[in-house]
Parts: C-alpha cells; structure tokens; sequence
C-alpha cells in the first residue's frame, strides 16, 4: 500500500493503492470519530447480542414446558439436538454481528468491497487476526476494537451455552 500524506483542512489525505489495485483519494477521520463509531458499534452489538439471548432463552424454555420431570442427558439424540439448536442460534447471532461490521466498514469506505469487509470482519470478531491489510489505515481502531468486542460477545455465547446446558442437564 503507497501512502502520499499531506494536510488538509485538519484531516490527513492520502493517496492509497490497495491490493486490488484499485487506488483512490482518503480522507482521515479525526481519533474521535473513529471512537465514537467504535463506540455506537459496540453498544449496538451488546444490545443487539442481550437480545438475541433473551430470544434464544425464551425459545428454549418453551420447547422446555412439560418436560421438567426428567434430565437431559447429552449424549442422547435429544439431548444432541437440543445442543445443536442452542449452537446454531449462537452462531447465528454471531453471524450477524459480523455481517453488521461488514457491512459498516463498505458504508464508511474502510474497505473496497464486500468481501474484503466480511473477511476482515470475520477475522477480527473472533480474534484470529491474520491481517489488517484489507483495512484502510484511518479506521484500524475501529477494527482493534471489534476485536475485542468480538471476544467479549463470544464468551458471552459460550457462557450462556454452558449455562443453558447446565440448566437443562440438573433440572
């Protein structure tokens, strides 16, 4: 990636050809702008991820009604597919998050396509961090902190796996 950094009215503007070859004028966000976009994307995240345990929680407890006076054991096929079920609606929810962040990173420019923004997205929600280059270097926070937002919203899930899974299994 060439950079060509000069001023302009309180931004940096650079020059960037990136790995696709395409190639294009930026304009930097301020430091502040780049936190206050971090911050609405992690307060959207949490909300959006509080809620869609509470929908998963509420799902699984109706398909619970009527069958307190047994355990679940998890090696049976109920047992396998109640699992399954809580696994996929986690992975669900979690696909979003990363599809939102995609989907942000194209609006703002920080990416040059879809692609690049999902893969970027993808790696960094779930801390695997093979690269930034698809990233335009004005918005790295930005990415920095959906990584660890991506962390803390995962434990979330495999908490609230563990948690269901303990539920059901010493009822």
């Amino acid at each position: 990636m060439a950079l060509l950094l000069t001023a302009s009215a309180g931004h940096a503007t650079r020059s960037v050809t990136r790995h696709d070859g395409s190639s294009g004028l930026l304009v930097s966000p301020s430091l502040w702008v780049e936190l206050a976009l971090a911050t609405i994307l992690v307060l959207a995240t949490a909300l959006f991820h509080g809620f869609g345990l509470l929908v998963i929680g509420r799902a699984l407890s109706a398909l619970d009604r009527g069958t307190t006076e047994f355990e679940l054991n998890p090696l049976s096929l109920r047992g396998a597919a109640y699992t399954s079920a809580v696994v996929l609606g986690l992975l669900t929810l979690s696909g979003l998050e990363i599809w939102f962040y995609a989907f942000v990173y194209l609006l703002i420019g920080a990416t040059a396509t879809l692609q690049d923004s999902l893969y970027f997205s993808t790696i960094t929600f779930g801390a695997i961090g093979f690269s930034d280059a698809p990233l335009a270097v004005p918005w790295r926070i930005v990415g920095a902190i959906e990584g660890i937002n991506g962390v803390l919203l995962l434990g979330w899930s495999v908490a609230f796996l563990v948690a269901e899974l303990q539920r059901v299994r010493h009822r």
